[in-house]
Parts: C-alpha cells; sequence; structure tokens
C-alpha cells in the first residue's frame, strides 16, 4: 500500500505484533467463558426465522476453505458459515455487551463466529483461534472507546467489520501490507447506518454484525490473494474521518492483566437488551411485595442511553415483532411482572401482542436522571419507582446487574445459562452440545478446531420459519 494512514497502522502494527505469550491465563480463560456462552445463544436461536433464512443461503455455497454452519450437514464458504452462526448468536439478544469508558461499545462476542469459522477453515490450533478472538475484542473496543458513532447515526458494524478482519487476517498469517490493505477492504465499503436499531425493529436488527463478520472474513480473504484497498481509508479525502466519524486518535496497546476488553464485557442473565438487566433486577425483586392491579404507575430512572434506546420512542409502548420487545424496557417489565420471569417463552408472538400486557406498560414512565448519566458506564445506575393505589411507594436502585463485570456470573453460572439454552434438543444433540461444550473450556489445548466444530453441522433443526423456542 502506497499510504498508510496512522489509524491503519496502529491497528495493523497491534495485530501483527500480539501473541499468545502475552496474554495471560486469567484474560484466555475468560475467552472461554464468552465462547461458551456464545455457543449456547447460538444453539438457542437454531430455529429461528433469520437462522433458518441463512442456513438455507449458506447451503448454496461450497468453497475450497470450508466451514460449519450451525445445524447445516455440508460444510458452506468461511464468510457465510461466519455470518449464519452470527445471525444466530445475536438472534436473543443474549449475547455479551461492552461499553468503553467513554460510553461507546457494542457486542463483542458477534466476532466469536469469524474466529471460530476461519479456524476451523485453515486448522488452525484452539489456542490460535483464542489468541484471534481476543484480538477481535481489543480492536472493536479501542474503536469503540475511541469516538462515538452512535450519536452520528452510525451503527456499531463499523468497528466491528474492522475487528472481524483482523480476526480472520491473523488466522491467515496476512503481511502487515496484506493487513493494512484488509483494513481498507473491511471498512470503505461497509459504511452502516444506525436506521437498523431505530423505531419499529425488523430482523435486520439481529443480523446487522454478522454482515460485518462476513465482510471482515472476505476482506480478509481478498487481501490474501493480492487485491489492494485505498490508501488512507480512515484519514484520507472522503474516507472515514472525513465523512463518518471525525479526527480521532487511536490507542491500542497491549493491555496490563485484567484490562483486556475481554475481560471487561458484561454477560447477560437474561434475553433482552443490556440496559434493561438492571430494571429487570430491580422489579423483579420488588414483585414480591406488590399486586399488580394495585399499580398506579411504574416510575423509571435511568442514564440516558437506557431511554434513548430502549425507553423513548412510541414504538417501544406497542411492539409488533420480537426484536422491537426485547428492546422495549416497557413491555420487559410488564412481562416480568405478570409473569415473574423474562425468559425465552417472553418472546413469542402471542405473549408479545398479548393486549392484557398494555394496560400496565401505559403506567411505566421512563425518564433520564442527568446524575446516572454522568456516572454511566463506571455505573449502570436505574431506580425505579412503584405508586400503588393505595397511595403508598417502592423504591430500589441498582448500579451494577447480575452478569455485570463488578457482579459475575460465575463458571457455574455460564453452564446453568448454555444447558438451559440447548435443552429440549434430544439426546443426539445433547451429547453434541455437551461434548462441545467441554471442549471449549479446554480449547487452548485443542490442535485442531476443525475436528470439534465439524460437529456443530449435525444439529437437527426445524422446518423453515418455526421458530419453536422463541
Amino acid at each position: 500500500m502506497t499510504a498508510v494512514d496512522h489509524t491503519t497502522d496502529v491497528i495493523v502494527t497491534f495485530v501483527d505484533g500480539l501473541a499468545l505469550p502475552m496474554i495471560p491465563a486469567r484474560t484466555l480463560h475468560e475467552a472461554k467463558r464468552r465462547l461458551v456462552d456464545s455457543l449456547g445463544c447460538a444453539i438457542g436461536a437454531i430455529d429461528s426465522r433469520p437462522a433458518a433464512i441463512a442456513r438455507d443461503l449458506a447451503s448454496d455455497v461450497t468453497s475450497a476453505l470450508p466451514a460449519t454452519a450451525i445445524g447445516l450437514p455440508r460444510p458452506t464458504s468461511t464468510e457465510m458459515a461466519a455470518f449464519t452462526n452470527t445471525v444466530m448468536l445475536r438472534y436473543l439478544d443474549y449475547n455479551d455487551t461492552y461499553f468503553s469508558p467513554r460510553g461507546g461499545g457494542g457486542h463483542p462476542s458477534d466476532l466469536i463466529p469469524t474466529s471460530l469459522a476461519v479456524g476451523q477453515a485453515v486448522g488452525a490450533s484452539g489456542a490460535d483461534v483464542l489468541l484471534s478472538v481476543v484480538l477481535a475484542y481489543e480492536v472493536v473496543g479501542a474503536l469503540a472507546g475511541t469516538v462515538r458513532i452512535r450519536e452520528r447515526g452510525w451503527d456499531q458494524g463499523l468497528f466491528t467489520v474492522v475487528a472481524s478482519a483482523m480476526a480472520a487476517g491473523k488466522l491467515l498469517h496476512l503481511s502487515r501490507s496484506q493487513l493494512a490493505h484488509t483494513v481498507s477492504l473491511a471498512i470503505t465499503p461497509h459504511v452502516p447506518t444506525r436506521r437498523t436499531r431505530a423505531g419499529e425493529l425488523s430482523m435486520w436488527k439481529g443480523c446487522a454484525t454478522a454482515a460485518t463478520a462476513r465482510n471482515g472474513v472476505f476482506a480478509a480473504a481478498l487481501a490474501e490473494r493480492g487485491m489492494t484497498g485505498p490508501p488512507s481509508p480512515f484519514e484520507g479525502a472522503h474516507g472515514i474521518w472525513e465523512q463518518v466519524t471525525g479526527p480521532f486518535q487511536l490507542d491500542l496497546t497491549i493491555p496490563q492483566p485484567g484490562a483486556f476488553v475481554v475481560e471487561r464485557t458484561h454477560l447477560k442473565s437474561r434475553p433482552a437488551e443490556y440496559n434493561s438487566q438492571g430494571p429487570l433486577d430491580l422489579i423483579l425483586a420488588m414483585r414480591g411485595e406488590i399486586e399488580v392491579e394495585n399499580i398506579e404507575r411504574i416510575d423509571v430512572e435511568t442514564y440516558w442511553l437506557t431511554y434513548s434506546e430502549i425507553g423513548s420512542e412510541p414504538a417501544k409502548w406497542d411492539p409488533q415483532t420480537r426484536e422491537t420487545a426485547d428492546h422495549s424496557l416497557p413491555y420487559l417489565l410488564a412481562v416480568a411482572l405478570v409473569d415473574g420471569e423474562v425468559g425465552l417463552r417472553s418472546f413469542v408472538r402471542e405473549r408479545i401482542l398479548d393486549p392484557t400486557l398494555r394496560p400496565l406498560m401505559k403506567r411505566i414512565f421512563v425518564t433520564e436522571r442527568a446524575e446516572f448519566t454522568q456516572r454511566f458506564p463506571a455505573e449502570i445506575k436505574c431506580r425505579i419507582s412503584i405508586r400503588l393505589l393505595t397511595g403508598q411507594s417502592i423504591e430500589r436502585e441498582t448500579s451494577y446487574p447480575r452478569g455485570h463485570a463488578r457482579n459475575p456470573l460465575s463458571d457455574e453460572d455460564v453452564d446453568r445459562k448454555f444447558d438451559s439454552l440447548v435443552d429440549g434438543r434430544g439426546e443426539a444433540d445433547a451429547q453434541v452440545c455437551n461434548e462441545i461444550r467441554r471442549t471449549l473450556w479446554t480449547l487452548d489445548r485443542v490442535p485442531n478446531v476443525a475436528t470439534v466444530l465439524d460437529r456443530l453441522g449435525q444439529l437437527r433443526t426445524s422446518p423453515p420459519g418455526a421458530d419453536v423456542r422463541a
């Protein structure tokens, strides 16, 4: 590449230089936890309509570097495996979340299917796949922590496409020059708008980062074969700085132990948008003290991101799709109060459209509290006040929902979550799932991940569109 801008050089230098001995054992263990959590989320969504669509497309594709799409018996291309598996991983909105110190973030585990697919295709060791996962988390975390794009109307895929490309490039052992071209080929053609996550939400809400996973893999494959990308993709004329983000100074260096991004992401205890996790903890704790029919109003005070993302748009008070429902704080709080939990069955169509929930939802009011916004993301503050018809008021407050890095799920909790997501799949599937799960906990000792991941294609699926679990 004749001209590599400073931002590209920072990314390439980090990716090229990161090696397994630089990553502490505790960090690798956290990566394994995210792998187990993510695979459970993906298998739990195997029968969703978006998964069926993605598998149908993947079934038409063959490749000299094949990989496995979950539930598809025959191999597909590496990029289609990454796309299809990320679609499943994201569908339930149950995988991890990251907030940078500046408040930007996303779902870094969306990148795990890239590492698994490319690792499988090239016969990488489990240790190399873990290195790729840790690397991808660092790249997306650094970008998200440097510049806020949500308020500018752009989507998190702008960062995940670069991280996916770098995860793939590392496993393909690309040279520095090839990595630089990969960055450009990933980001220049793929600038997603945030229309994906505004108002009434469609299937694409859970597929947008899957597309960036696919595009990142494709960019690395192009660069490996000699394709060149536009020089200075960030800082050049009409590049990312000028058109999308404005100038920024990227800092991407090897972290101190305990500071790796994969150690600081938050796991979810319920299948719903992350900023709802704290309010749901509170409302379920308060549920035993009240009778739903005696509620006059519920006031939720929270930080700006919760209000903006899941508590302000009119569509969130009348969700019509699963994707809107799991991003609707009024719906989530109402169904939690009535049913006593928010789980996979909370998002079947009949429950989402249940007219008996709407009156309760209309009594829920969400407001931003400036103090809480100032304390975010160091604290995930939320206060709920319930006023009863008797005049009595009940208040609760929380800072760190269950699954937050400061209130983490244990390894046993992660296993229980996995079990709940694969439960009911039949004896043969259960055996495959458990064997793969056990292998993920010791992935750094696996010489070739293809011998493990091939088996994901054996998992049975229901007829397209059945969507039997959610």
